[in-house]
């Protein structure tokens, strides 16, 4: 039995309000962004039984926007965490399929640690704001997850799929 981690930044958030960081929202673009990524996973068949979310406002509403039917354990470690912390979140999981939804730096230096190979996108390395990447794991049980461990499978932005 093999495991499938989707790791999703959230969608581009709104700078222009005068709020605190954790509380900011989505922009118009990040709300059409987030829509077209649920689509996406949809489409292709990455939907997830368990949903693991940042509490701030721009992931909540990235993940309600994804309209994937699953309600997310939302947790306040995730809010800005190390590539450690996420490892560590990860590992409490219990679904087959785990939606990760979460902050840079921490998000795209995890994707680094735990992949065996690079997806060949020309934007995996920054993972900008809605990137997307699926991966496999040939481990039965997510607390067995290690670094280098995990095949990628598919690597998206909002760019690439319709918005």
């Amino acid at each position: 039995m093999s495991l499938r981690l989707i790791l999703m930044r959230h969608a581009k958030s709104d700078w222009h309000l005068t709020l605190p960081d954790h509380a900011r929202p989505l922009n118009n673009r990040g709300r059409r962004a987030a829509s077209a990524l649920g689509e996406w996973l949809s489409r292709n068949g990455y939907v997830p039984n368990e949903i693991i979310s940042s509490t701030a406002a721009r992931t909540l509403e990235t993940c309600a926007r994804l309209n994937l039917g699953t309600l997310p354990r939302t947790t306040r470690d995730l809010y800005l965490a190390s590539h450690d912390t996420l490892l560590e979140t990860l590992r409490s999981a219990t679904g087959q399929t785990v939606l990760v939804l979460g902050h840079n730096p921490g998000i795209c230096a995890f994707a680094n640690g735990l992949l065996n190979t690079q997806p060949a996108h020309r934007r995996f390395g920054d993972y900008p704001s809605g990137a997307t990447l699926v991966v496999q794991f040939d481990q039965p049980k997510w607390r067995d997850i290690n670094w280098e461990t995990g095949t990628p499978r598919a690597f998206v932005t909002p760019a690439d799929v319709s918005l």
